[in-house]
């Protein structure tokens, strides 16, 4: 059959349907049914809404926090048992740990604080993979895979360990997915709803690493001198003070020159790991070490170490955080492969209910913040903050953002189209049928998530695909509706003929339009970053092509703008 017989045969279904109120009807009632139906995928979780998608890198870090006090062979332990398992993994090239400090500063370490770590009860894993291009498994799914198996087998190793696998971010910088700030000038009650808030996520399905960004506040010994005892005994200050930092923390005692090194190198001198090691940590324990460390006077007598030495038990000073001059504490989570908003919507109605036995809740309004509680204790009085941040707050910030776009661009070219065709009836057609390319969209996100190993979400390249698709919608229905009141006017053909003309002559550059536009965006379906984009712009012409050539036919003959005489009115 030639081209000519096949639009002949499409220009008679068109009329066909144009003819019959109960096929207008059934395509009416179809697309609505089609368009409410792609819109309920979204709130059942048949296709779930992220900012972006995980990014396979070659490089992931695992960050290791042993509870506050905790000494660096503790840290180590950990450390240690991590490293086991790590291994034993094919695809990882090296790995270097760092204790007591985080890894050379990297992107991901920027925005999590890695270089203001400085003590003892902390290290950092830097993990180097084979090249992404070269290995199935991507890194945010090894990730998956190993952090129930690290945090099974190591996080018991010492009690209250947090351990945290860390990937380079795909997206904005920001602390972590999910950062729940507990504001309050109370240090002692935020600290007390920062433990009760990390329970709660702790406890919601699809977060993971939850950890309160907090000193815990311990009981530790100070060493003080006795001047008195020690001018006594005939020691110096600074001997008194030299055997108390070799003991404990080592101290460099000579130089080293070298051939090979410009500067000299320092020769540190520290008691042995046995030697320096408590038996317990308790103050007798304290007690007998200082007292097998003698010193030597000025007369040539052992003097021990713990008859100049006074021992006070005291309560460590914790680091007091502050965000825009209040006091604040963060309770940070990452989602596991799944989309930051259901898990706050979940854990957020989980703090409802919670702490509204202690509390008076009050809800923030519609505004950025519009999931922030206002807590004020029934009993004192007190008022406190729960703020929502990270990762999830720039991913609704964005999506905000990118609906009004888009609301912006619906009334920019409704407008624009009122002006050319003074019709309001015409404009909102155009619209329509522009708007209904989302059924496309949505149902190609759910179909790709169907076919891939991985959650293929709907991002916000989703979106900006969308919002190119209504132009790309608009152009189909203009030419449609030219084509068609060029017939009615200058040719005198009767509208439903007209329609159905028009529909079958300007199919086949509408196809060879979305043909092109599909092949074009195949290249990007495949990018982990933009293949939301590409996916949208797919689904979404073919979705476009179906709704111009049949479902906006039908509501232009049920307009009366199309009849020739408005045409002349205009």
């Amino acid at each position: 059959m030639d081209n000519n017989h096949k639009a002949g045969l499409f220009e008679r279904f068109i009329y066909f349907a144009l003819s019959s109120k109960i096929i207008k009807f059934l395509i009416i009632i179809s697309t609505a049914i089609a368009f409410f139906a792609t819109l309920t995928m979204l709130t059942n979780e048949l296709v779930l809404a992220r900012m972006l998608p995980g990014k396979s890198a070659n490089t992931y870090s695992i960050y290791i926090d042993t509870p506050t006090g905790s000494s660096m062979y503790q840290t180590k332990k950990v450390t240690s048992c991590v490293l086991d398992i790590l291994r034993k993994e094919n695809e990882i090239l090296n790995m270097e740990a760092f204790y007591g400090q985080g890894i050379p500063l990297d992107y991901a370490g920027l925005v999590k604080g890695s270089s203001m770590k400085q003590t003892e009860n902390v290290a950092e894993i830097s993990v180097n993979l084979t090249d992404k291009h070269n290995r199935e498994e991507p890194s945010f799914l090894m990730t998956q895979r190993l952090r129930p198996i690290i945090d099974k087998t190591c996080s018991s190793v010492i009690p209250g360990t947090s351990i945290k696998l860390v990937e380079q971010p795909s997206g904005p910088p920001t602390l972590a997915s999910i950062v729940l700030e507990v504001h309050g000038d109370n240090i002692q009650q935020n600290r007390k709803l920062s433990i009760e808030v990390a329970k709660i996520l702790s406890e919601t399905e699809g977060l993971v690493d939850i950890d309160i960004m907090v000193d815990e506040v311990f009981e530790k010994f100070n060493l003080v001198p006795d001047a008195e005892k020690i001018a006594r005994s005939g020691l110096g200050m600074k001997q008194v003070n030299n055997i108390l930092y070799l003991a404990f923390e080592g101290m460099v005692i000579a130089t080293k020159n070298s051939e090979y090194h410009s500067s000299q190198i320092p020769i540190f001198l520290v008691l042995s790991k046995e030697t320096s090691q408590f038996h317990s940590s308790s103050i007798d324990s304290l007690k007998a070490k200082l007292s097998s460390l003698n010193l030597m006077n000025m007369k040539g007598m052992m003097v021990p170490l713990s008859e100049v030495v006074h021992i006070k038990k005291v309560k460590s000073i914790p680091m007091i955080m502050h965000k825009d001059l209040n006091r604040m504490i963060n309770v940070i989570a990452e989602t596991d492969m799944v989309s930051q908003l259901y898990p706050l919507l979940e854990a957020r109605k989980t703090m409802l209910e919670y702490f509204s036995t202690q509390y008076n809740i009050e809800k923030a309004g519609f505004s950025t913040y519009m999931f922030d509680l206002y807590l004020t204790d029934k009993r004192t009085g007190e008022k406190f903050l729960l703020r929502w941040d990270g990762e999830m707050k720039v991913s609704l910030d964005t999506f905000r953002d990118l609906g009004a776009a888009f609301i912006s661009a619906l009334i920019l070219i409704f407008f624009l189209l009122v002006i050319y065709y003074k019709s309001f009836a015409l404009s909102g057609i155009i619209l329509v049928g522009s708007f209904l390319s989302l059924i496309g969209v949505i149902l190609g996100h759910w179909v790709m998530d169907m076919f891939t190993p991985q959650t293929f979400f709907l991002t916000a390249t989703s979106l900006i695909g969308f919002i190119a698709l209504m132009g790309i919608s608009s152009r189909n229905s203009l030419l449609l509706i030219d084509f068609a009141m060029g017939l009615i006017n200058n040719e005198g053909v009767e509208k439903t003929r007209a329609i159905a003309m028009a529909a079958a002559t300007r199919a086949k550059p509408i196809m060879l339009t979305a043909v092109a536009i599909i092949l074009g965006s195949a290249l990007l379906a495949g990018d982990p970053i933009f293949g939301g984009l590409g996916v949208a712009l797919i689904s979404g012409t073919v979705a476009a092509v179906f709704v111009s050539l049949i479902f906006v036919p039908v509501l232009m003959d049920n307009t009366s703008a199309m009849n020739k005489k408005e045409k002349e009115e205009f």
